[in-house]
């Protein structure tokens, strides 16, 4: 029973992670191998490979999308942050990583027509690089001889092209590049075109030119391709796309617009007659110039019959003062030389004076005369200052020793009427009349008894 059990039970099968990424992925390819989906875009990274990665959102869910290079070329727009698309392409799985992804084909925004959107994102990024700026525009040759044209064989517009530059100017050269200027090869067909106009250097000027129509049938001449195939181009490219009210990225890096490719033909080549005209308005300015020059001459010539014996008396007198002119410059040479000489010999005189100068002598007595008052006056200052210190010194002492400087202690001195110190009874008797000096004034006295002891 149990070994019949065994045999219905499902069989196990283990796949490995390899095995089951290529399982799935072979699964989503035949599922998933052509579809459209809608979100916006989000994240975009451009990598060194040129390969574009972002992803589609929406409010709740998000698939990861990546873009080739080899498909980045053939968008009508790069993908852009915040832009809602739809997206065609099929569902692979990234097996590094275990992720499936949308490998974008084509990319339309929502909203607005991706051609527009794509014109707009294109000529925002060729101004930027300067490929609009006036100047790198060349200027048109005046007479080309040689003209250029790629546009489409067939139509209404290389008729009209052709019949306007035979009918302006016969004898022109003309050479057409067959391009399609629409559908699936234009943009290639029309870049060989230029490409071998630039290349061979047989044009002097080139148009490229395409009827009017709708902007999905001008589109051709909005590629990024033909734009630069336009800037490199060495030959002076003239866009002639559409009518007037038509405008393509090709316009604004051609080197001149016309509204047409009628008017193109009559912008590059003028009229034989207009030609004519300017022939012969040269003509008369140089028939004038000419008169002009004849009678010129004429008066030359006349001016030299008549002028001759005063040309002759002029050129002699001319040759006299010539030589005047000479002796004064050598009269003026020598004096110079015989002037140096003299102020050289001074030269010489001066030195020598300098030599035996008493002046520098003198200074030099005078320096040290005056350096010896100097000295002089400050010994005597120094002999002055000891001697002033030295009376002083001696006041100091005879200040403490004089007399005078008892009295201030209650002592006076007494002198009789001859002037004697009084300093016994004897010398001032009594009825003799004394004088009594005191430390602050006098004393005028009688003696009325004299006492010997």
């Amino acid at each position: 029973m149990e070994q019949f059990a065994l045999e219905f039970l499902p069989q196990r099968r283990v796949y490995t992670v390899t095995e089951l990424n290529a399982a799935i992925r072979g699964l989503l390819d035949r599922e998933f191998q052509d579809i459209w989906v809608s979100g916006e875009i989000s994240g975009v990274k451009l990598a060194a490979s040129g390969h574009y990665y972002f992803t589609l959102k929406e409010r709740e869910s998000q698939l990861r999308c990546v873009c080739f290079r080899s498909t980045v070329r053939f968008l009508k727009f790069k993908p852009q942050d915040g832009v809602a698309v739809v997206a065609r392409g099929r569902i692979d799985v990234f097996e590094a990583r275990g992720e499936y992804q949308l490998l974008v084909e084509l990319l339309e925004p929502q909203g607005h027509g991706a051609l527009q959107f794509a014109f707009e994102q294109l000529k925002k990024k060729l101004a930027a690089e300067g490929l609009f700026d006036a100047g790198r525009k060349r200027a048109l040759p005046r007479f080309p001889r040689r003209i250029g044209l790629v546009t489409s064989p067939r139509g209404a517009v290389i008729s009209d092209m052709i019949g306007i530059l035979e009918r302006r100017f016969p004898g022109l050269h003309i050479r057409l590049f067959p391009a399609q200027v629409q559908g699936e090869n234009a943009v290639e067909e029309v870049c060989r075109g230029l490409e071998y106009f630039g290349r061979t250097g047989w044009a002097d000027v080139l148009i490229v030119a395409r009827g009017g129509g709708s902007l999905e049938d001008l589109w051709t001449f909005n590629e990024e391709a033909v734009a630069r195939a336009i800037a490199a181009c060495p030959v002076p490219v003239v866009s002639a796309i559409g009518h007037e009210t038509d405008t393509t990225i090709a316009e604004f890096v051609a080197d001149l617009r016309a509204p047409t490719p009628s008017a193109a033909a009559e912008l590059i080549v003028c009229t034989r007659q207009e030609l004519f005209d300017r022939i012969e308005g040269s003509r008369g300015k140089l028939a004038q110039a000419a008169r002009y020059r004849l009678a010129m001459a004429s008066r030359w010539l006349h001016q030299q019959g008549i002028d001759r014996a005063a040309t002759v008396f002029h050129r002699a007198i001319g040759r006299r003062l010539q030589r005047i002119d000479e002796s004064s410059r050598r009269l003026r040479d020598t004096m110079r030389e015989q002037v140096e000489a003299r102020h050289k010999a001074c030269r010489g005189l001066e030195a020598r004076l300098r030599h035996f100068d008493l002046r520098p002598k003198l200074a030099r007595d005078r320096r040290r005369l005056e350096s010896a008052g100097q000295s002089l006056e400050q010994a005597l200052r120094m002999q002055l200052l000891r001697r002033a210190g030295r009376v002083d010194s001696l006041t100091a002492k005879l200040s403490q020793l004089s007399p005078l400087r008892i009295l201030d202690r209650g002592y006076a001195i007494v002198t009789n009427e001859n002037g004697q110190i009084v300093n016994a009874s004897t010398l001032a008797p009594a009825g003799t009349d004394i004088h009594v000096r005191l430390a602050s004034g006098r004393l005028e006295a009688k003696v009325t008894r004299s006492q010997t002891s």
